[in-house]
């Protein structure tokens, strides 16, 4: 499919193709969840998913707290988390966590976040740290519209800019705001995670073709334009125009309901 027809109905997504699908990467927020809370239907999605033997990680901006109850608790293979700055396995046999960190940080990382927000928050009005700040190793979010007023497009742009001035890697989603100090996103963690935990690798089409990606924000733009078979939950057209690439198939249903009508299209394949 070439880029100029991408972001098609899902129904057009082949059952021969559908098939052939191996595992399912998805951010969290807005994708699988719906408003900031994970329905029973969405979770029964992922437990259904992997009970089909499809491997299903989620792939978030979401911090190492989260992660880490994630990797144990939920019906996954692995997660990513802080936007590529590491990954998590649990083995359930072992009882042990295995996490790996991406990148080196910078020796004062934790000063220059703290000077940042203090700057960004002063700059930007109405914008505020994430609640879930505290249990981040490595990375700033600044929210825009979970637990404020959403903000508009002009005072999200200047939150990229301050944290990109500072030397940050910045990324938007469609809650928060997030920058980072490194070398990395949620596409090179994602094909080094799979290479070294499961020895699977994506170089050709073919492999990435088995493979889908679901999201719903500009930061998941370089998963989209990865993926053959990216999925966008119908949400994803809200911020079309900021997309650097674009998922070749969008769902009816918006959000998690987005993301169990996906599933259902999976496992209908199987």
């Amino acid at each position: 499919m070439s880029a100029a027809d991408r972001m098609q109905p899902l129904a057009g997504f082949s059952l021969a193709a559908r098939a052939r699908t191996v595992g399912v990467l998805a951010d969290i927020d807005d994708t699988i969840t719906t408003t900031g809370r994970l329905t029973a239907a969405a979770y029964a999605a992922l437990e259904r998913l992997q009970s089909a033997g499809i491997k299903v990680i989620p792939v978030t901006g979401r911090p190492a707290g989260w992660c880490d109850h994630i990797a144990r608790m939920w019906p996954v293979d692995a997660v990513v988390g802080e936007n590529g700055a590491f990954w998590m396995r649990y083995e359930a046999g072992a009882r042990r966590l295995r996490t790996v960190f991406v990148g080196q940080p910078p020796a004062d990382r934790q000063r220059r976040i703290d000077a940042l927000a203090a700057e960004i928050l002063a700059a930007v009005p109405g914008s505020a740290l994430a609640s879930d700040q505290f249990c981040r190793v490595a990375d700033l979010a600044i929210d825009f519209c979970e637990d404020v007023a959403p903000l508009p497009p002009a005072a999200i742009d200047a939150i990229v800019r301050c944290m990109e001035a500072a030397g940050m890697r910045a990324k938007v989603s469609s809650i928060h705001v997030n920058g980072w100090f490194g070398d990395y996103d949620k596409l090179s963690t994602t094909r080094r995670m799979l290479a070294e935990e499961f020895g699977i690798s994506l170089e050709s089409e073919a492999d990435r073709q088995r493979w889908i990606f679901v999201g719903d924000s500009p930061n998941d733009a370089p998963m989209f334009g990865f993926f053959p078979n990216a999925v966008g939950v119908a949400n994803v057209l809200d911020c079309a125009g900021r997309l650097e690439h674009k998922p070749a198939w969008v769902t009816a249903a918006r959000a998690g309901a987005g993301f169990v009508e996906l599933a259902e299209a999976l496992l209908a394949a199987r």
